[in-house]
C-alpha cells in the first residue's frame, strides 16, 4: 500500500495545481492560434509547446537543470538567440526601398513614439495597488510597442528576465494581430482621398549603394549609440551577406537553417518562462494591456507623421505607409497595401511601405539601445 501511495505521489495527476492546468491551457491556445488562425506560427507554436512542457509537474523540464531551462540559459540569458535571429532578418530583408527614399526613416522613427509613451504608462501603473514596475521593467515592457519580438526578448533578458515570458508573448501576439489592430487606426486617422494617393515609382538602387548601406548604418551606430551595436551589427552583417553576392551559401544558411533552428530553440526557451508561478499575477495583465497600448500608439504616430510628410511634399506621400513604421516585417507593409487597395484597386503601396517597415526594424533596435544605455547602464 505504501508503494502504491509513493507511485501515486510521483504522477502528474497528484502534483497538478490549478495554475499549471491553466497555463497548459494557455499553451494550447497559443498552438491553436498558430495552427488554426496562422497567427505568427513560427514562434507561437514552439512558445505554446514550451509552456506545456514547463508546466508539466515533477518533470522539471523548464527548471535550471531541465532541457528547456538549459536552452534558455544558453540562448536567452546570453542574448545569443535574438542576435542570431537579427542576422537572419538582415539576410532576408531588402533595404532597397529605404535607400531609395531615405525620408521614410522619419516614419520608422515616429512609430517608436509608442515605446517611450508606454514607458511613462508603466511607471504610472505603480500608483495602482498590486503593480510595482521598476524603471528597468517599464523599459522592457515599453519595447513591445516596436512590434519586434527579438528586440523585446533581447532587452527584457538584460533588464527584466523575470518578466520575459509575459513580454515575449505580448510582443509576438500583437505582431500576429497586426492585420486586426492596425486597419481601424489607419482608417480613423486618414481620409478616403488620402488613402487613394498614388506614389511615384521608387528609383533604382545600385549594388554599390546596397553594399555600402550596412557599413554606413553600423558606423553611425557605433559612433552615436554603441549600446545598440549588438543588434544593429548582426542585422547589418546579415544584410551584407545578402547584398555582397559572393557568399550565397552563408546568406542562404542565415535565411534558412540558422534562423529556423534558432527560432525553434528561442520559442521553447521563451515558453519555459510561462510557468504558473511566474506568469499568473496582476503584473502580467498590466504588461498585456500596456503592450497593446504601445502598439496602437506606435501605429497612430506613424500615420500622423505620414500625414505631415503628405502635407510637406504636396500630396506625394500616402499617409498609410506610416503605419508600416512598426517593425513587424513584412506583415505591416502588407496590411498597408491591403488597406490602400480597399480605397483604390490600382493603388499598390507594398514597396513604398517596405521603406518605413525596415526603418522600423532599425528604429526599434535604436530605441532598445537608448533604453539599455539609460536604464541598464549599457
Amino acid at each position: 500500500m505504501e508503494k502504491l501511495l509513493l507511485l501515486w505521489q510521483s504522477t502528474g495527476l497528484a502534483n497538478f495545481t490549478w495554475g499549471q492546468a491553466l497555463m497548459i491551457g494557455v499553451g494550447g491556445l497559443l498552438i491553436y492560434l498558430a495552427i488554426a488562425k496562422k497567427f505568427e506560427p513560427l514562434l507561437l507554436l514552439p512558445i505554446g509547446f514550451g509552456a506545456i512542457l514547463c508546466n508539466t509537474p515533477v518533470a522539471g523540464i523548464g527548471g535550471p537543470d531541465g532541457m528547456v531551462g538549459m536552452i534558455y540559459h544558453v540562448g536567452i540569458e546570453t542574448g545569443i538567440f535574438p542576435l542570431l535571429i537579427f542576422m537572419g532578418v538582415g539576410a532576408l530583408t531588402d533595404f532597397g526601398a529605404l535607400i531609395a527614399r531615405p525620408s521614410t526613416l522619419l516614419l520608422g522613427a515616429a512609430a517608436q513614439f509608442g515605446i517611450f509613451a508606454t514607458l511613462l504608462g508603466a511607471l504610472t501603473l505603480n500608483l495602482i495597488p498590486g503593480f510595482d514596475f521598476s524603471m528597468a521593467d517599464a523599459a522592457s515592457i515599453a519595447i513591445i510597442g516596436g512590434a519586434d519580438g527579438p528586440t523585446a526578448i533581447f532587452l527584457a533578458s538584460r533588464l527584466s528576465p523575470d518578466l520575459l515570458g509575459a513580454i515575449a508573448v505580448a510582443a509576438y501576439s500583437y505582431m500576429a494581430l497586426v492585420p486586426l489592430i492596425q486597419p481601424p487606426i489607419m482608417r480613423a486617422l486618414t481620409s478616403e482621398s488620402e488613402r487613394q494617393i498614388k506614389m511615384e515609382q521608387l528609383r533604382h538602387v545600385s549594388k554599390l549603394e546596397r553594399i555600402l548601406f550596412p557599413f554606413a548604418v553600423l558606423v553611425l551606430c557605433v559612433t552615436l549609440l554603441p549600446s545598440a551595436a549588438p543588434l544593429m551589427g548582426m542585422l547589418m552583417f546579415g544584410n551584407l551577406l545578402r547584398e555582397s553576392g559572393v557568399v550565397d551559401r552563408l546568406s542562404r544558411a542565415a535565411q534558412n537553417e540558422i534562423i529556423n533552428v534558432v527560432t525553434i530553440m528561442l520559442g521553447l526557451a521563451v515558453g519555459s518562462k510561462l510557468s504558473a508561478e511566474m506568469f499568473l499575477n496582476v503584473q502580467t495583465l498590466g504588461i498585456l494591456l500596456l503592450g497593446a497600448l504601445a502598439f496602437c500608439i506606435g501605429t497612430a504616430t506613424g500615420v500622423i507623421m505620414g500625414k505631415v510628410m503628405c502635407k510637406v511634399t504636396g500630396g506625394k506621400v500616402n499617409p498609410l505607409i506610416g503605419a508600416a513604421g512598426v517593425s513587424a516585417v513584412p506583415m505591416a507593409a502588407r496590411v498597408v497595401n491591403k488597406v490602400g487597395l480597399e480605397s483604390d484597386h490600382h493603388n499598390f503601396l507594398l514597396m513604398h511601405a517596405m521603406g518605413p517597415n525596415v526603418a522600423g526594424v532599425i528604429g526599434s533596435a535604436v530605441a532598445a539601445g537608448i533604453l539599455l544605455a539609460l536604464v541598464g547602464g549599457g
